[in-house]
């Protein structure tokens, strides 16, 4: 059966409408880039990059309050400590693999510095899931010019998903993983805004996999699809970006993030011990013009309005990593390894099965 996304497969996950595309780029102004190395010579290379890019690429000249959650620790992601204090995003935010953060980081500051005069403070954004079993992760294949490539390449619209940019040699539930996004539409009291998210997905056990709240990991053995890597630790990380057009401060932003764990959850992850599970939520609502001479006004949505927001994010997580898990395709990489793709017959057999008409 040809790859497809959740819903093509007849398959809705939750109650809240979709954007247009159904993906982080329905927030106004998120772009988003992917970079994919595939190559079997001279060292096998299945990984690359993504890139979010929010206010069209003009993040570092207008800011945005954001926030984040560590739900389990065991990875990375840059700049965290300066979300933290300043409780704002100046930078795109790049997905890689384990290896390459200290690459990406410096291209996107070499790339900052060749639109200004090289001279002014920027912390970059960039996260890692662990590529290594599919990838030759020693190879160090993503280079400058690969992140330029995905900066390049950011742009509105359909999100390409599963074995693209940084989740090219990723995992996720023993099938293959890799990139998915989604969407909501929050009708709340203070407005209508939009929540978009996107995954890097690799992560997590078969028999733990559910699609709302069906235990599809469990009906699909393992003699009907191998897991990748029964040798290796069935465990890993994901990474979760979520987005918003609506006008939150730094700490909203930050239960924005926690909520992902919700979405997380849902389909099946648990935090494993070693598990780099790390969530970043950031809202355009509110300029932040850098040097400004002034005070500057800011909105904000009540807190006793956040509960649709929170709503969506959990939603919009849990589409994304099964939007990860349907998109992407068999892959063959290092040392001959596979990680065999979620058949997508069976996906849907369990839900009639389940969720009968």
């Amino acid at each position: 059966m040809t790859r497809a996304r959740l819903r093509d497969l007849g398959i809705t996950i939750g109650t809240l409408p979709t954007g247009e595309h159904n993906a982080i780029t329905d927030v106004p102004g998120i772009w988003v880039g992917h970079s994919t190395i595939i190559a079997d010579e001279p060292r096998v290379a299945r990984t690359g990059v993504t890139i979010i890019t929010p206010r069209e690429g003009m993040i570092d000249h207008n800011q945005a309050f954001a926030g984040y959650h560590s739900f389990n620790g065991n990875g990375e992601m840059t700049g965290l400590l300066w979300v933290e204090e300043s409780g704002m995003l100046g930078s795109p935010i790049a997905i890689t693999n384990t290896h390459q953060v200290g690459v990406v980081r410096d291209a996107l500051v070499a790339y900052e510095a060749e639109r200004g005069d090289g001279t002014r403070f920027f912390l970059p954004v960039v996260a890692e899931t662990f590529d290594g079993w599919l990838n030759d992760i020693g190879g160090f294949h993503v280079t400058k010019e690969h992140v330029y490539a995905a900066l390049a390449a950011a742009r509105g619209g359909p999100v390409a998903e599963g074995n693209v940019g940084g989740g090219t040699g990723m995992m996720c539930h023993d099938f293959k993983g890799g990139i998915g996004t989604a969407s909501r539409v929050v009708d709340s009291q203070s407005g209508h805004y939009t929540v978009g998210a996107l995954v890097q997905a690799n992560y997590g056990s078969r028999h733990l996999l559910r699609v709302d709240g069906v235990p599809v990991g469990r009906e699909i053995g393992f003699e009907h699809t191998p897991a990748p890597r029964r040798e290796a630790p069935r465990t890993g990380s994901i990474i979760v970006v979520i987005a918003s057009d609506a006008p939150l401060l730094p700490m909203q932003c930050k239960r924005l993030a926690q909520r992902a764990t919700v979405g997380l959850a849902r389909a099946g992850g648990v935090g494993a011990n070693s598990s780099g599970d790390i969530f970043l939520a950031f809202a355009t609502g509110n300029d932040l013009l850098l040097g400004a001479k002034a005070p500057v006004e800011l909105r904000m949505v009540p807190n006793h309005h956040m509960t649709p927001f929170f709503e969506a994010v959990a939603e919009a997580v849990e589409e994304s990593i099964l939007n990860a898990l349907t998109a992407a395709e068999t892959m063959v990489g290092f040392q001959g390894r596979t990680a065999y793709a979620l058949p997508l017959d069976e996906l849907q057999r369990v839900w009639r099965k389940h969720r009968p008409a």
